[in-house]
């Protein structure tokens, strides 16, 4: 077989085997540059489609429907990072939430590979329009991202590299995450890494790329960990395959990858080593995060989810955990086209390993037990192996076919330029009229939005600063939790001019130190949660008011403030009966817990 070489490059001794009269690409002509530029420009348009409800008005006056409360946390995320970097603070812990015990951002999903960088935005324009900046490029740099991969290496074609990277950026999958998860959908390093290591294994420049692999790799660190694990899994995948069906091309590769491998993990392993300790082992970090069994169903692969064309809202929600966890929804006649491009072309070193990626994947995310349409089926899958390892017991095992995503746009791609190539019209009619069957139901429907509820003015107009000391937590109700964080908005509102009594983010829980959502609950809270979602006000004792006179005081707290809210008199009643009576004020019920406060005195 022929090598897999760079399209710019002279020839050099093999390395990766690729499909026939590829190894030869010619120097990129004016023609290609102009593709390359329509497909970048197709990407973004498609994104910018794709969003138009968050940018339609402006992103700081609309909320992505299905984001639940995470547009939130990122917002807040965005907000606290930039921040610390204009203040010149620890980037990766905050006291502004789960005060005074605080956050360990580097044990959150912060994205701060994004979110320094783009901090003047933030200063600018505020949180709002950074999310909406992140999740707009962030796609269309994947996509464009993919393309670059697969047109360099994997197939002349430019509007067979143009499929394969729309696919691997507008999957169901990777719609559905971006509604909430950008270090999900933001994937454009990934690529890149992958590039890498094939020029490393080409041994042209082993030391320098090892170098440029160490600092990709580090830099999507700081974009999400667990995206890069899924990724390294599939390549753990791939490269064993590889060299059991190309054993001359993976002898040959092998000490390159060793020299430009062992020197991009080293710069990495410096780089990252103090982020990492202070995760792992920093104030409020956790051992592991546990979600128990999270596997897709079967039959998820082959429906359609709630926001492609073909979506059934119904189905979807049977099949998932919910519109941010939609994780397969390939549709039938995709996998049935998957097949068929891979019988096609099976002859290829290349097509048996994707092939192998592919099927291993896709029974991992299954999790530990095959479900079926909703029905236990006895049979357990890879997962109760693999998800027993250290790292892989904090992953949600149905994202695993995030990792099928990239390899179904790279068989399209291949798929797309056998069938362009075949002399037969018939040939290239009848894959026009497949894709087009296969990929048309999975067309992605605009996000939904909707407007924002507004800030009270207590908040926005800076009354708080009356009712607030240097240091000093206002105690929002109910206090910020996964089910409702919009408490984080009025801090970021208000400038982030105060610390929260708990808050949305991972933190552990207990002596184990596991990884959970929220803070670790205190009796006030708790009675306050149940009021909430309940609607009933409890009989209140003197020990409960000793009790949250106690959480006051731990909190640090100088104000109780409740805003607007369904069970706003249920609350406030609760309240009044452990504070003594609250007085209205911009838009919000206060209780004043200092010491001779105007308010709560009772």
């Amino acid at each position: 077989m022929t090598a897999v070489r760079d399209v710019a490059a002279p020839p050099r001794p093999p390395a990766l085997p690729r499909l026939p009269r590829l190894s030869r690409l010619p120097r990129l002509p004016r023609s290609g540059r102009v593709a390359d530029a329509l497909a970048c420009g197709t990407y973004l348009a498609a994104a910018l489609l794709l969003y138009r409800g968050l940018w339609a008005g402006g992103p700081a006056g609309r909320y992505l429907v299905d984001s639940g409360q995470d547009q939130r946390q990122w917002e807040w995320f965005f907000a606290v990072t930039a921040r610390a970097v204009a203040h010149g603070e620890n980037p990766l812990t905050t006291t502004l939430q789960n005060h005074p015990d605080g956050v360990n951002l580097m044990a959150n999903t912060s994205m701060p590979g994004l979110s320094i960088p783009l901090a003047p935005i933030t200063w600018l324009f505020g949180p709002s329009a950074t999310w909406a900046v992140v999740l707009t490029l962030g796609l269309a740099a994947t996509a464009a991202a993919w393309y670059y991969l697969i047109s360099r290496h994997l197939v002349a074609s430019r509007p067979a590299a143009a499929l394969g990277g729309a696919f691997c950026a507008f999957a169901p999958p990777m719609v559905s995450h971006a509604n909430a998860h950008p270090n999900l959908a933001v994937l454009f390093v990934l690529p890149l890494i992958i590039d890498r290591l094939i020029r490393v294994a080409g041994g042209r420049r082993p030391i320098r790329d090892g170098v440029l692999l160490g600092l990709l790799t580090t830099y999507q660190i700081f974009l999400g960990e667990e995206a890069l694990l899924l990724a390294a899994t599939g390549i753990a995948l791939f490269a064993p395959t590889y060299a059991c069906v190309a054993p001359g091309a993976a002898r040959a590769a092998l000490p390159h990858l060793a020299r430009g491998v062992g020197v991009g993990a080293a710069l990495c392993g410096v780089l990252v080593a103090y982020p990492l300790w202070w995760q792992f082992t920093g104030p409020q970090s956790y051992t592991n995060l546990l979600h128990g069994p999270a596997g897709n169903d079967l039959a998820a692969l082959t429906a359609y989810a709630d926001r492609s064309l073909a979506g059934d809202i119904d189905v979807s929600a049977r099949l998932s955990m919910n519109r941010t966890e939609e994780n397969a929804f390939f549709g039938w006649p995709l996998l049935v086209l998957a097949v068929a491009i891979t019988v096609a072309l099976w002859r290829t070193a290349l097509t048996k390993a994707l092939a192998a990626v592919l099927v291993g994947a896709a029974l991992f995310s299954l999790g530990p037990e095959i479900i079926v349409d909703g029905e236990a089926t006895g049979i357990f899958g890879p997962w109760k192996l693999l998800g027993q390892l250290p790292l892989y017991e904090s992953v949600l095992e149905s994202r695993f076919t995030m990792v099928c995503v990239p390899v179904l746009g790279i068989l399209l791609a291949l798929g797309a330029q056998a069938a362009g190539r075949a002399g037969d019209r018939r040939i290239r009619l009848l894959w026009f009229v497949v894709v087009v069957q296969a990929l048309l139901p999975l067309l992605p429907q605009p996000l939904a939005t909707a407007p924002r509820e507004p800030t009270p003015a207590f908040f926005a107009d800076g009354t708080w600063r009356r009712f607030t000391g240097p240091g000093r937590a206002i105690v929002t109700v109910p206090l910020p939790d996964p089910g409702d964080a919009r408490a984080l908005t009025w801090q970021v509102d208000a400038g982030l001019g105060f610390p929260l009594a708990e808050g949305y983010f991972v933190g552990p829980f207990g002596p184990d130190r596991l990884g959970g959502y929220g803070a670790v609950t205190r009796a006030t809270s708790q009675l306050l949660r149940e009021v909430r979602d309940g609607g009933v006000v409890p009989e209140v004792s003197d020990a409960d008011r000793a009790q949250a006179r106690a959480d006051l005081a731990f909190w640090r707290a100088d104000a109780v403030v409740l805003g607007p809210h369904d069970r706003q008199e249920a609350l406030r009643g609760t309240l009044d009966r452990l504070l003594g009576p609250g007085v209205p004020i911009g838009g919000v019920w206060l209780w004043d817990v200092r010491a001779g406060g105007a308010a709560g005195a009772g």
